[in-house]
């Protein structure tokens, strides 16, 4: 059996202002604090003599390598990336950057989402990508809409409460 996979659909390339910025202080902190303090550390473990049974020489190469790969993705990434920062036309429909709040009609449940790009999604503050199947589904509705949504639980249909956009 091959290992082989179909290369995975590109992500889309929109950015808040606030998450392009995170992302280009993430860059910056791994390239001139992290980094540098990993190799300082990989040099001394690597001074200690034999390499094969050195679990910190073992340990700093990984670590270098992930800092490594991060920092090359960050550096294609960030460039790619288009910083959506204008209000749309017309706030009262679905775009993204829009905070939606939802009430889920199977069990009355309100839930607040925020649509961003898929580079700065984070479930604890509920930013959701873009490409998430909930955005997809959100996506030029209006307050009042009522929409389905095919989730990991299945079909589940919502209404829009709010739509609201934070100022640039």
């Amino acid at each position: 059996m091959s290992r082989w996979r179909p290369p995975s659909p590109g992500s889309t390339e929109l950015i808040t202002a606030q998450g392009h910025a995170r992302l280009k202080a993430e860059l910056d902190d791994l390239w001139r604090v992290q980094r540098p303090e990993v190799v300082k550390a990989l040099a001394a473990a690597a001074a200690e003599g034999d390499r094969s049974e050195n679990a910190e020489y073992t340990y700093r190469k990984k670590q270098l390598a992930g800092i490594d790969r991060r920092v090359r993705y960050l550096s294609k990434r960030i460039p790619a990336l288009k910083v959506v920062d204008s209000m749309p036309s017309d706030p009262e429909m679905v775009f993204f950057g829009a905070e939606v709040e939802l009430e889920s009609l199977t069990d009355g449940e309100v839930l607040r989402y925020r649509i961003v790009g898929p580079d700065e999604t984070d479930a604890k503050l509920g930013h959701i990508s873009i490409d998430s199947p909930l955005a997809r589904a959100l996506l030029k509705k209006r307050i009042d809409d009522e929409f389905e949504a095919r989730l990991p639980g299945g079909l589940t249909r919502f209404l829009v409460l709010d739509v609201r956009y934070q100022a640039s």
